[in-house]
């Protein structure tokens, strides 16, 4: 049981993206037991291609950061007009597009400042790259996460590195057969964890057909939906 007393199954229904850090360091026996509890997921033939680069405050970690910081501003200056996040309810203080657009602003305007910035790098051990390669990483991405998590911090996956990946290989060396496949930033939350809002259970979970929910897909009384999303689909009265 982590200090909060979170279970495993609370754990996987309130750890948020997190995006707001305290200026604090993660100590390096929390980052330890974080990057152990990544290690442990499964992988295809159980190859475990997965590697991490830890980024903390030293001058590569600095420089890193920095590539990765004027890459995000670019990326969500464009996907902030694209998007129209100043349109429509993001003109609107209180409304969760606003609220998320002041989010990722302040995240990539103070991402340099991160404590911690993970880069989850899968080797290739194919001549080819296959759809299937995620498989072999991802889990280990969100055992790190869920282990932020139960030990009282926090993070985000993003894949902000794509903004600088040249640079970013020429700075840590990394070899031509391997591929950055995540960016996760960590630190201690200065907001907090708490139930995540999704789509209703019977819009994502189908029995034997097609958009054909099962009767026991129903969602736990009082929770909460987002209103982010595709828009969902008309169901016939």
């Amino acid at each position: 049981m982590h200090p909060d007393g979170v279970s495993l199954y609370d754990g996987l229904l309130t750890t948020r993206a997190i995006r707001r850090y305290a200026d604090e360091k993660i100590p390096d026996d929390v980052l330890r037991d974080i990057l152990f509890a990544a290690t442990r997921a499964p992988s295809g033939s159980n190859r475990q291609p997965f590697r991490f680069v830890v980024l903390t405050d030293g001058p590569v970690a600095a420089e890193a950061k920095r590539l990765i910081g004027a890459g995000a501003r670019r990326f969500w200056d464009a996907k902030r007009a694209e998007d129209g996040y100043d349109k429509g309810s993001g003109t609107q203080a209180d409304s969760p597009k606003s609220r998320l657009a002041r989010t990722m602003q302040r995240y990539v305007d103070d991402y340099e400042s991160v404590p911690v910035l993970v880069l989850a790098c899968y080797v290739r051990y194919r001549s080819h790259t296959a759809s299937s390669d995620g498989a072999s990483i991802y889990p280990a991405c969100q055992n790190l996460l869920l282990a932020a998590r139960a030990l009282g911090y926090g993070g985000v996956l993003t894949g902000l590195h794509h903004m600088a990946d040249g640079d970013l290989r020429g700075l840590l060396r990394i070899p031509d057969n391997v591929e950055i496949m995540a960016t996760i930033t960590l630190g201690r939350p200065l907001g907090k964890h708490g139930p995540v809002r999704r789509r209703p259970l019977p819009e994502l979970v189908f029995g034997e057909q097609w958009e054909s929910p099962p009767v026991w897909a129903v969602d736990p009384e009082g929770v909460q939906f987002t209103a982010a999303g595709p828009p969902r689909p008309e169901r016939p009265a």
